[in-house]
């Protein structure tokens, strides 16, 4: 029997924040925001990471692009541990890694233009690619998710919520990742809106292969895009099972209750 190696591996991973107190500020505690979290993705698989604010699932999408240090446990990408790499060696991973942050409205800086935004990255990570050609690529980019070319030099006040996402999911695409970490994307969302970037999601996904770890509270649109689908609260992961079953028949009591949430039609 053949074993595949997952694209991305999370193994026993803890991420405990400390909680200070008293006049000198000294540790008095800890909160346990991820609490031994193990689970797998496979290359051209979507998971869905479902739970309540506060529940975890951020931090871990956090912690796997690095921009939380993990307390115990490691992550592994196509086999690597890349949790304890330093900067420099983590730093071709951040071309396979990447993400889509949940708030389309803060996570652009008002005072770069589209083409800044985008092309930022690929200034980065290919610093012998001209002007032009990063202004081709960023019109490319604009194209891809939706956009018009003549957005290059706009600025983010001039969008709605739903373009500056588009924006932001071609920030992420710029440098050619494996790996998306989509944090909560569609959660700021109008309703009408959350449907056009799902299905965004879902083309390109086809279109260049990528993986997807899709973080959200609300089941109902975890399901539409989710192969496997993990529930988790108070830093745990309750159930995980394919999304059929998890919709079908739910084992854990927290999972029934997210399912309760969801409106029926």
């Amino acid at each position: 029997m053949s074993f595949i190696t997952p694209l991305l591996s999370v193994d026993h991973l803890k991420v405990y924040f400390p909680v200070l107190g008293g006049i000198f500020r000294r540790q008095i505690g800890e909160v346990k925001a991820v609490d031994d979290v193990s689970f797998t993705v496979q290359k051209g698989q979507t998971v869905g990471l479902v739970g309540e604010s506060g529940s975890g699932k951020t931090t871990i999408g956090r912690a796997i692009i690095r921009l939380v240090e993990p307390t115990a446990g490691s992550i592994l990408y196509e086999g690597r541990e890349i949790s304890r790499l330093d900067p420099g060696a983590f730093r071709p991973y951040r071309k396979k890694i990447q993400i889509i942050f949940q708030d389309p409205y803060n996570s652009l800086n008002p005072r770069l233009s589209i083409f800044e935004i985008i092309g930022e990255a690929l200034e980065i990570h290919f610093p012998a690619m001209s002007r032009g050609d990063r202004r081709a690529r960023v019109a490319e980019l604009l194209d891809k998710v939706g956009l018009k070319r003549d957005h290059l030099d706009r600025y983010p006040h001039e969008f709605s919520g739903g373009q500056r996402q588009r924006i932001g999911i071609a920030r992420a695409l710029a440098v050619d990742p494996a790996f998306i970490v989509c944090d909560e994307p569609v959660s700021a969302l109008d309703v009408s809106v959350q449907a056009q970037i799902v299905n965004l999601l879902q083309d390109l996904q086809e279109e260049l292969g990528l993986t997807y770890l899709f973080i959200a509270h609300d089941l109902a649109v975890v399901e539409h895009i989710s192969d496997f689908v993990l529930v988790m609260t108070n830093g745990k992961i309750v159930e995980a099972a394919p999304a059929e079953a998890i919709y079908e028949n739910p084992q854990h009591e927290y999972t029934r209750k997210l399912l309760s949430a969801v409106p029926k039609l």
